[in-house]
């Protein structure tokens, strides 16, 4: 199975390739190698598409994306050197890349797989609360996504501090706290009787040390999980996630991707970041060596992708995928809306069916923009996963998506710069029995019906 393709080579690249600085490789290599691509291919974003179903154009986004990163490659930070790969490379590893993984074991186990443009099979479901939580509290709300049925998988939140003392990149309280985190996690997964799910972890760690520290078959990260390496936006790595890289290959665990290319950045518009977000799985593959990819293009003025235009970007990227790789590939929302709030509901919901019916699997969902602590809970989540796997088991056409999505966004895109904050997890779960508030279940209830009369399918 491969990856890896060949980590040497790609270790040698980062210490020996063309010297570029960062400035050059961002504006005189990038940015007008990217503006060609987008003249070119004659990729326009079409708001009255948000789930486009011309095929023509997947292909075109796939070959834009393509030919970018033969040209451009990886800069490695820490050496100032270009990575590169010619086209025969590339493809030799695309036709090695397997199309589907098993994950986790025992009767907790299952596959992921790549997906097709309208897939009828069901989704991978990754449920992740993709922000910090206080450590008190870290346990219940990781059980509180364990014990969702639809969860093929789950991502922890991430500690700040630990016994009282703040956690800080490379620091000693680093490595303990990312120990912490591993080991809580596991409890976690044994107290709702799924020992065995698929755990991604672990996200307290940020630098290479506190990873590896934390890789343990016994009490930590074990070889049926998986862990992250992240590109750096755009289009770059640097030591420490190649280190990341190596061990957790050594350590014989499954390597996710982690990439967003940013809308308002280096990617321009919504044409770019869908070319940027292609280019990205393809150094993916090559750098970051990894079995499955978490993809999550993100506006940069306010750390979402509900909005029309990225979404469409996510449908664009993930058709190209879908069509032309055997790519394996969660689609990773953030909403603006936080918790309990009829909005959040409406972007999660959104989210799911773009991204199914695009060729994606999910993991949901970020809210309240990313950016405040303990504010998410499992509902959200929930919500994108049940309209996408019931949009997959219904077998949803883009064109009835597109009618669908269009009328959904209308319903909250006024809002979209200045979002109801909405409740913490405290506010919104009973923390000792680990359950939803009435409040929000009647929410849920009411906005799921309201769904359900505009033609939104469910999983039941």
């Amino acid at each position: 199975m491969v990856p890896p393709w060949r980590i040497n080579e790609v270790l040698d690249r980062a210490k020996n390739g063309p010297f570029c600085r960062e400035k050059d490789f961002d504006m005189k290599i990038l940015w007008p190698k990217l503006r060609e691509a987008v003249k070119e291919y004659d990729i326009k974003f079409d708001p009255e598409n948000i789930v486009p179903s011309d095929d023509s154009l997947a292909d075109d986004v796939w070959m834009a994306g393509y030919n970018l990163y033969l040209e451009t490659g990886t800069l490695c930070k820490s050496t100032n050197r270009r990575i590169l790969f010619d086209e025969e490379e590339v493809k030799e590893a695309l036709a090695l890349h397997p199309r589907k993984i098993r994950c986790g074991f025992g009767k907790d186990s299952s596959e992921m797989f790549h997906r097709e443009i309208e897939d009828k099979r069901r989704p991978f479901c990754f449920l992740s609360p993709d922000i910090t939580c206080d450590e008190e509290i870290f346990i219940p709300m990781t059980m509180a996504y364990l014990q969702e049925p639809i969860a093929d998988g789950v991502c922890a939140p991430i500690l700040e501090e630990i016994e009282g003392r703040d956690i800080k990149v490379s620091d000693p309280f680093e490595v303990k706290g990312s120990i912490a985190h591993a080991m809580m996690f596991r409890e976690a997964a044994r107290r709702v009787g799924r020992p065995g799910l698929f755990l991604k972890s672990v996200g307290t760690a940020i630098s290479d040390a506190a990873q590896i520290a934390a890789s343990n078959q016994e009490w930590g990260e074990r070889l049926t999980d998986s862990r992250f390496v992240a590109s750096i936006a755009e289009l770059k790595t640097d030591f420490s996630l190649l280190n990341k890289m190596v061990h957790f290959h050594e350590y014989g665990c499954y390597i996710g991707a982690l990439f967003g290319p940013m809308k308002g950045g280096y990617c321009g518009g919504p044409e770019g970041t869908a070319i940027v977000g292609v280019a990205h799985f393809l150094q993916g593959l090559m750098v970051n060596q990894a079995h499955w990819s978490n993809y999550f293009p993100i506006d940069i003025r306010n750390n979402s992708n509900t909005s029309r235009e990225l979404l469409w970007v996510v449908s664009v990227t993930y058709q190209a995928v879908a069509k032309n790789s055997p790519f394996i590939s969660t689609s990773n929302g953030f909403a603006s809306a936080g918790p309990c709030t009829p909005m959040v509901l409406y972007e999660a919901a959104v989210h799911g069916l773009v991204s199914v019916v695009s060729g994606g699997n999910l993991w949901e969902i970020g809210v309240a923009c990313n950016k405040y602590k303990n504010r998410t809970t499992p509902m959200e989540a929930r919500m994108a996963c049940e309209v996408g796997l019931g949009a997959a088991k219904e077998q949803v056409k883009r064109e009835d998506a597109n009618l669908l999505a269009k009328e959904i966004v209308s319903k909250y895109e006024k809002e979209i710069d200045n979002p109801p904050l909405g409740k913490t997890f405290q506010e919104c779960y009973d923390i000792r029995k680990v359950k939803p508030s009435e409040e929000y279940i009647e929410l849920y209830r009411k906005i799921k019906k309201e769904l359900e009369d505009l033609g939104v399918p469910f999983l039941y």
